[in-house]
């Protein structure tokens, strides 16, 4: 008996590794689909300089089980953790978030994208929004941007003054080092890719109808303005890199190093060790001769298509 209970956990086990493996093959595929799309507007042979996907996969998985465990010392100590992603349009961010809290507790790691401030918000202190989003202890908080939205868009773009842009950069490195203080682990990237990548990815998402809905007038305008956001990216950099809360640069031209390398470096920055767990054990399942299943309607169940 207990050598046929083996046997099937050793099933079960191969079913979930299968199933996360295709979980990650079909974000995979995806990326693949966008390259095919594009195949005849590319002058050089992409997949050359590719990572080999068993190779990419067997790490993802090993890093993945490694954020499992950072999550578990997150919880134990009580931690606070926020990360911050940040770079160009289409450079990247989602897809390293995606495989972040792909199997995270999402009561432990949220993800925070806000939207443009409504009326209200834009008469608070410009801080405000961000800070109700903050974590609380035995949390982790990544934000899909963030409050350096100043920094970017808002000054490329025109939606502040200079006085609110010169108050941001006064400000910024005051509030970074006051979170520090108060204990909240801080952690910033910058996703750098070329001018060239980012055309092709605009360009794939153009001819995508699953993608085409990412693409915002801002995103065009974006583009049109490449220098200008260098030049704000370049200041923002010189401006806010303290000891306190560095930005790091992620180079993300090819996304499967990029994430890869985004969450090595990640797991490097706290360091945590391994929880020690308590044995888990199913209780005995409880029946009654008096119970009886209730019969559910035919025309209530999801047609069986597939």
């Amino acid at each position: 008996m207990k050598d046929s209970q083996e046997t099937e956990y050793q099933r079960l086990m191969h079913e979930e590794m299968q199933d996360n493996l295709d979980e990650e093959l079909e974000m995979e595929l995806d990326d693949d689909r966008l390259d095919d799309l594009l195949q005849d507007t590319q002058s050089e042979d992409r997949g050359s300089r590719g990572l080999d996907r068993r190779t990419y996969f067997r790490e993802l998985l090993r890093l993945q089980a490694e954020l499992v465990n950072l999550q578990d010392w997150v919880v134990e100590k009580n931690l606070k953790v926020v990360v911050i992603f940040e770079g160009r349009d289409a450079a990247g961010k989602g897809g390293v978030i995606k495989r972040v809290t792909q199997r995270l507790n999402p009561r432990v790691c949220r993800v925070v994208a806000l939207p443009a401030p409504n009326d209200r918000e834009r008469s608070q202190w410009y801080f405000q929004r961000y800070v109700s989003q903050l974590p609380a202890g035995g949390e982790i908080v990544l934000f899909d941007r963030s409050w350096y939205n100043r920094a970017g868009v808002e000054k490329v773009m025109g939606f502040c003054n200079d006085q609110e842009y010169e108050e941001f950069f006064r400000t910024v490195p005051e509030f970074e080092r006051m979170l520090v203080r108060s204990g909240i682990i801080l952690i910033k990237y910058w996703f750098s890719i070329t001018d060239e990548e980012q055309y092709r990815r605009f360009l794939a998402r153009v001819h995508d109808p699953l993608k085409q809905w990412k693409l915002s007038p801002m995103d065009m305008e974006s583009r049109r303005r490449w220098e200008q956001y260098t030049k704000a990216k370049e200041v923002m950099m010189a401006r806010t890199h303290i000891p306190e809360a560095p930005w790091w640069n992620v180079e993300a031209v090819d996304k499967k190093r990029a994430r890869l390398n985004c969450i090595h470096h990640l797991l490097s920055q706290i360091p945590y060790q391994d929880i020690e767990r308590d044995t888990v054990e199913l209780p005995p399942r409880e029946y009654n001769p008096d119970y009886a299943r209730e019969p559910i309607a035919p025309e209530l169940f999801v047609p069986a298509i597939y």
